[in-house]
């Protein structure tokens, strides 16, 4: 009887897909504590790891459903560097999975295309932005522990470990803890599964292991949305804006204007109103379609530098148009331009990417034009 209830939850035609497809598509998928993995990264890739903001975290997933049916659905999105599906040890699925991109804005692309998506009648997957956990939280420590010692000791438990810090807690200030940063929520997960009784059976000593808080901003909670920015490579981190600039500098006192007798005018302008309607601005001044290319070529001119750009996803209309909020750093002006653009559902993330990036570089050069003077390339 037993049997016959385990044959009906693991659905044998749904058994029998999935391993069809394993065998037709060569994947290759790895059973490991709990969780049954694709890549990480997979055949033929190339460059190094995705960083923080690659990952979207799946649920509602019907415990017999498969890689067979998730693994080409979020692959439509992109190239998936890494898929995980946890498991049980009765074969079912538990509901959610993981999977992470090479980029972040592929990752924002399959939130908004992939979220309440129809898996099957009545059932949709909620797909939102993986929290990325990377730090443990090491407590009940000896109170003589050196922190170098600690980065060595734990560097030979577990991998991935990227720094230590120690710290005073407890009412009193007296208990010595241990903030773990790892390369990456998988193997800082790995670790808090083997920690404590790596240190009672090598060290001789019980810890307590746990994950240090999360909790997102007013912002994010409210609008459902992540904080995060998708940055070009090399761009440090900049301050995150809202759409609306916080202070035009027309309204700032004279003196506090930054003075630099050549970029004085446009100065006023950078984080004033957003530009014009996108049709309104065509009419305006001719424009390049690659307008990327086209600002790259004014600020080299006028020997402002490369802009760099940051964008990001707001919300999604009802006229299906995607929304996004964008700031281009030129490195020649004293602050940056802010703006929104927003585009149809593109064919690709990297697609998607490329028409955000040329929209917002439209509105830079007719700003520029218009306050400073200077022509289009």
């Amino acid at each position: 009887m037993e049997g016959q209830q385990q044959q009906q939850v693991l659905n044998p035609q749904r058994l029998k897909s999935l391993k069809e497809w394993v065998q037709k598509s060569s994947i290759t998928l790895t059973q490991v504590n709990g969780q049954r993995k694709y890549g990480g990264p997979p055949p033929g890739w190339q460059g190094p790891a995705p960083g923080p903001g690659c990952e979207v975290f799946i649920s509602q997933i019907p415990r017999d459903v498969y890689e067979d049916r998730l693994i080409p659905l979020f692959q439509s999105v992109g190239t998936l560097y890494e898929f995980r599906l946890m498991m049980n040890f009765s074969g079912q699925n538990r509901g959610f999975a993981y999977a992470k991109y090479g980029d972040p804005f592929t990752a924002s692309t399959a939130v908004m295309t992939l979220h309440q998506y129809p898996l099957q009648e009545g059932v949709c997957l909620t797909v939102r932005r993986s929290t990325e956990k990377r730090q443990l939280r090491l407590g009940d420590l000896p109170t003589n522990v050196n922190q170098a010692e600690m980065l060595m000791v734990l560097q030979m438990m577990s991998e991935g470990v990227e720094d230590v810090l120690l710290k005073l807690a407890g009412p009193k200030g007296r208990e010595v803890v241990a903030l773990v940063n790892y390369s990456s929520h998988y193997a800082a997960s790995m670790a808090k599964k083997v920690l404590v009784e790596a240190f009672k059976k090598q060290c001789g000593i019980s810890i307590t292991v746990s994950w240090t808080s999360f909790s997102k901003s007013k912002r994010a909670k409210e609008t459902g949305q992540d904080d995060d920015f998708f940055t070009t490579p090399g761009l440090k981190p900049l301050t995150k804006p809202s759409l609306t600039p916080p202070r035009l500098y027309s309204q700032l006192p004279q003196h506090d204007v930054p003075a630099h007798p050549t970029l004085q005018p446009f100065i006023r302008a950078v984080g004033g109103p957003s530009a014009p309607p996108r049709d309104e601005m065509m009419a305006q001044a001719p424009v390049n379609r690659n307008t990327v290319s086209q600002l790259q070529r004014m600020c080299e001119a006028n020997r402002l530098g490369a802009p760099q750009y940051e964008v990001r996803y707001h919300h999604t209309g009802p006229d299906g148009f995607f929304y996004f909020a964008f700031k281009v750093l030129i490195p020649g002006l004293p602050l940056p331009l802010f703006g929104a653009v927003q585009i149809l559902p593109g064919t690709s993330a990297q697609a998607m990417k490329g028409e955000v990036c040329r929209a917002a570089a439209e509105q830079v050069i007719q700003t520029m034009c218009k306050v400073s003077n200077l022509r289009p390339f």
